[in-house]
């Protein structure tokens, strides 16, 4: 188990692990309204897709919360609000919105209950969407760890790790599933601009797990699959199209084309509620584009000329034709992948 927690529930709040602070902080956020739990997605103090789907989930408990006092059409109208308001915070990152269905079965099965009824049922169904996803996300590891061998070198990009979900991890998930196997495993993690999510995050999570990683910049990648050399590439997603297009964080598709052109395996990693099939290729995925600032600010100090244009596209989309496999809970998907996502996505198994 992590000596951390990235998310939990207690004395009726939400309590994030403020990833902004790290590595140099260990800060946990309390959010007691539903205001406080949505800027929180929006600012990154919980981030990776899984983990913001159910982060969202316990928001919907605290817009009960805010509402008990009410009559019940006024509580069933601020739920609705919590609801589009949880749902504007990112908008590439489709668990968020599974949960939020998850979230709207529970309000439509308990028509005619009682507002505290109602309540418990939502933290009911959120404390089971946390539970789960650390089970899902463990038995991915599992299915993936089969693609590590003892020795392997690993080049990682943004994080996709405990602090991305529940508790355990995806795409870090089959490092430290391979490692409870006993395999020894040496990761290379990309800094990930213009956040550094992978050397303030990922670097920081595989130390806590005593994993050997070594962090690189960006425009260092190619160099080091061709010196190192990279035995496999391990991403997670945000969302999965029916085709197997993978959208992931900025520079993830670069990656993708890198290993390419040194024949090296590239994995995706990622629940099926990662899954969208409603959108059949990515180039439908939308793709959130955040503030200049982080950009031309965003080592501490100005780092581009006032007045300059910023183009700060937080992900990219990675054509299915790159990724070598797709693991989840379900198992190991490999190319042509649109018939098994589609059996993941209905409940059966890839085949």
């Amino acid at each position: 188990m992590s000596a951390f927690q990235t998310l939990a529930w207690r004395d009726e709040a939400l309590v994030l692990l403020d990833q902004t602070r790290l590595p140099g902080e260990l800060v946990y956020l309390e959010c007691r309204e539903v205001e406080t739990a949505a800027r929180a997605i929006e600012e990154l103090v919980v981030r990776g897709a899984p983990a913001i789907g159910v982060a969202a989930a316990y928001g919907m408990v605290l817009g009960a919360g805010e509402a008990l006092a009410q009559e019940p059409e006024a509580f069933r109208r601020h739920l609705q609000q919590s609801r589009a308001r949880l749902a504007r915070t990112r908008p590439t990152a489709v668990n968020l919105f599974w949960a939020l269905e998850q979230m709207d079965q529970v309000i439509a099965a308990t028509a005619g209950l009682g507002n505290h009824q109602v309540r418990e049922q939502l933290l009911a169904r959120a404390e089971a969407l946390r539970a789960e996803d650390e089970t899902l996300c463990r038995r991915l590891g599992q299915h993936g760890a089969a693609l590590l061998q003892d020795g392997f070198r690993i080049l990682t990009h943004c994080n996709a790790g405990s602090l991305a979900t529940a508790g355990f991890g995806t795409a870090l998930g089959l490092i430290y599933a391979a490692q409870a196997e006993g395999k020894q495993l040496k990761v290379y993690a990309d800094e990930t601009r213009p956040l550094l999510q992978g050397s303030r995050l990922t670097a920081w999570e595989l130390q806590q797990h005593g994993v050997e990683v070594t962090v690189i910049c960006d425009n260092m990648a190619a160099v080091v699959m061709r010196q190192a050399p990279i035995d496999c590439v391990i991403v997670g997603a945000d969302r999965i199209a029916a085709n197997g297009d993978v959208a992931n964080k900025i520079g993830t598709y670069g990656v993708a084309v890198l290993a390419r052109a040194h024949h090296i395996p590239f994995y995706v990693a990622a629940p099926v509620s990662t899954l969208d099939l409603s959108l059949a290729q990515g180039v439908q995925i939308p793709i959130e584009e955040r503030r200049p600032e982080e950009v031309s600010r965003g080592l501490g100090r100005v780092t581009a000329p006032e007045g300059v244009g910023i183009y700060n596209p937080a992900f990219d989309v990675t054509p299915a034709e790159l990724v070598t496999a797709i693991i989840s809970e379900k198992g190991i998907a490999r190319p042509p992948f649109a018939e098994a996502l589609r059996r993941w996505g209905e409940g059966g198994n890839p085949g």
